[in-house]
């Protein structure tokens, strides 16, 4: 770079988003976005996605079990949010918890997009499938756009 000329960015993220669940591996890596938000001084962006109903509903049961499957869910989000709400306010970084509904990849892809995060934290999968059908972590490493931690 020649003297005087500008340069665009930083030397660290500025806006770091991490995918949350129940996992264990969510939670670590959760804890390891926020503490790489307090030492640079950066925003978390924690993104809760919520999976598309697998079933068609034809009766009441299945719009019965649909319900039940939502408000679990729900609960989930409120308390992901919540306890990462109670985080950052200790810690004293800023946070915004976005709660959606869809392909996880799709999501936290396009949610990163919007918010212009510098980097992506997940937890690795703990499901045996996703050694062949790729996991939410293999995919946003394949689509290239951000660095990607994925902690264990």
């Amino acid at each position: 770079m020649a003297d005087g000329e500008f340069e665009l960015g930083n030397d660290g993220p500025s806006v770091i988003l991490v995918g949350v669940d129940e996992s264990v591996t969510a939670s670590r890596a959760a804890w390891y976005a926020a503490g790489l938000a307090r030492r640079q001084g950066a925003r978390v962006v924690a993104v809760y996605v919520e999976p598309n109903a697998t079933m068609l509903l034809t009766s009441a049961a299945g719009a019965g079990v649909l319900a039940a499957e939502n408000e679990a869910h729900s609960e989930i989000a409120k308390g992901l949010s919540d306890t990462a709400a109670e985080v950052a306010r200790e810690l004293g970084i800023p946070l915004e918890f976005i709660i959606t509904q869809g392909d996880a990849v799709h999501e936290i892809t396009r949610i990163a997009q919007e918010t212009r995060a510098d980097a992506i934290v997940v937890g690795s999968s703990l499901k045996a499938g996703h050694r062949l059908l790729g996991s939410i972590a293999v995919r946003l490493v394949k689509a290239g756009k951000w660095p990607v931690t994925v902690v264990p």
